[in-house]
């Protein structure tokens, strides 16, 4: 019955606790937003646009990310912000370790700070789906690549925290976890495959890894101020849908929302006041901005306190370690 009932509070949520209304001037702020050519993170720039801020938009696609670009900035033209963003092309390919030390090295170029990143770019779904590297895809897209990046920008993090800007690392869940998640949480057999070979379990592995890396974040990094949080965006219309077979999509698409919305979640982990690096830090938010803390299944909690949460993070770093 709770399981029922967190699916259905997360597919139908009530009205966005946080909207781009609430954000305000970030003059100053520098954020990275991954996965921002389309979609959700589209949505979340475009709600910072008028902030102020310095926010970079990482990705493979230099063509595409300019395209997007140019369509925030094109469709603000009228009324033009006071105070527009200043949006940047970060080169970032989460299927490729390589690229991930080079998009670091680069922002580390330009920027001595960073107030929020959000690890919104990932995929599910698919068979066969592998990194350049050899990790299952979902893994190594969407936790393994994650993790190194966060890893590699902790300097600028703690130097925002030391400025008393209180910065956050947002990782992105996913519903699919209540349902789908092995029990324990994390099949350990399944993610050393190399490839997808069960598409929804391999993507349910790789958004309670998102989970567990955020708390692990939370506990090793909250004595240098900074916050790391997990959210689920929602149920959405994107590209994340690409790979379901179109008669699965009969029957899902009805029930997705537009990404704005999911921006609403993200924009909510991003800058709600009821998170401190002291209070609640490490928890877990439905849509659109709906602070739960823990998730729904014990199993999955209990991978934080139990070790399995760690365990996982160590792997990430075995596999990340030649690229650092």
């Amino acid at each position: 019955m709770a399981m029922l009932k967190a699916l259905y509070t997360q597919y139908f949520p009530a009205k966005p606790a946080f909207t781009e209304k609430d954000v305000g001037s970030q003059a100053g702020k520098v954020f990275i937003v991954t996965g921002s050519n389309t979609g959700v993170g589209y949505e979340l720039v475009k709600m910072l646009y008028p902030s102020g801020a310095t926010i970079y938009m990482a990705g493979r696609s230099e063509e595409r990310m300019k395209n997007a670009i140019q369509g925030i900035t094109s469709a603000s033209a009228s009324p033009a912000p006071a105070t527009p963003a200043t949006l940047k092309y970060l080169h970032y390919d989460l299927a490729d370790l390589d690229s991930i030390k080079a998009a670091a090295t680069e922002f580390a170029k330009q920027e001595s700070t960073l107030d929020i990143v959000w690890h919104n770019a990932g995929i599910g779904g698919g068979k066969g789906l592998s990194t350049e590297q050899k990790i299952e895809g979902h893994i190594g897209i969407n936790c393994v690549a994650p993790l190194l990046f966060t890893e590699l920008l902790l300097p600028q993090l703690k130097a925002a925290a030391k400025a008393n800007r209180t910065p956050r690392i947002v990782w992105t869940g996913s519903a699919i976890t209540e349902a789908k998640a092995p029990r324990g949480g994390i099949n350990f057999e399944l993610i050393e495959a190399g490839q997808s070979t069960d598409p929804f379990t391999d993507y349910a592995n790789s958004k309670v890894g998102n989970y567990w890396l955020a708390a692990e974040c939370a506990k090793r990094y909250a004595k240098d101020g900074i916050i790391s949080i997990c959210q689920n965006p929602g149920n959405l219309k994107s590209d994340f849908y690409r790979h379901q077979p179109k008669m699965m999509m009969l029957f899902v698409s009805p029930i997705l929302h537009e990404p704005k919305m999911g921006a609403y979640t993200e924009l909510y982990s991003g800058f709600t006041s009821e998170i401190t690096p002291e209070n609640n830090n490490g928890s877990y938010i439905w849509p659109w901005g709906n602070l739960v803390k823990v998730h729904t299944r014990a199993d999955i909690n209990e991978g934080i306190t139990n070790g399995k949460a760690t365990k996982f993070w160590e792997w990430c770093q075995e596999k990340y370690s030649p690229y650092k």
